[in-house]
């Protein structure tokens, strides 16, 4: 008994859905990475970023969130870090985030041109890894290590939810 293949809409209809996001991760010379508060949640900061848009790049996303939500026109180099985060229990699909270097930032170069989406975010700061913690949600807070590990090595990474799955001693 053969089976009737379905056609394209169908059979695309009936497979896993999945998100898209893309940041940048701007950093000074002391391994300091710029995060974000969002005004619409109260339990994490974020780094800056969002959703893709249909029919966008990651890379492109990734520039257009930086102009949105912070102003700043810039175009960021290699990716970072690629983080699978599976279905949340909540019903958010799963989620593949892409995070790219956004290049050097001074502190006093954020103080002048940082311009904050303020209807988004209500505030920024250049924070070290003694931070991370307090500030993210655990799996946002290893994605952020490493990236910063990314950027020390020269090196892309791959993460299951923050975690990198070739090293089980998580």
């Amino acid at each position: 008994m053969s089976r009737v293949p379905l056609p394209p809409a169908e059979y695309y209809a009936s497979l896993p859905k999945s998100i898209t996001g893309a940041g940048a991760i701007l950093h000074d010379e002391h391994g300091r990475i710029l995060l974000v508060r969002p005004s619409y949640r109260t339990d994490t900061w974020e780094i800056p970023g969002g959703g893709l848009e249909h029919g966008e790049y990651p890379w492109q996303a990734a520039c257009r969130e930086i102009k949105e939500e912070l102003g700043l026109d810039l175009e960021p180099g290699r990716l970072l870090v690629l983080d699978w985060v599976p279905p949340q229990p909540d019903g958010r699909p799963a989620l593949a985030n892409f995070l790219f270097d956004g290049g050097r930032i001074t502190q006093n170069q954020a103080e002048q041109r940082v311009s904050l989406q303020t209807d988004e975010l209500s505030e920024w700061r250049l924070t070290g890894p003694q931070q991370w913690d307090e500030l993210m949600a655990p799996h946002m807070a290893r994605r952020l290590r490493a990236c910063a590990d990314a950027l020390r090595t020269q090196s892309t990474a791959y993460l299951h939810h923050g975690w990198d799955p070739a090293n089980p001693a998580h």
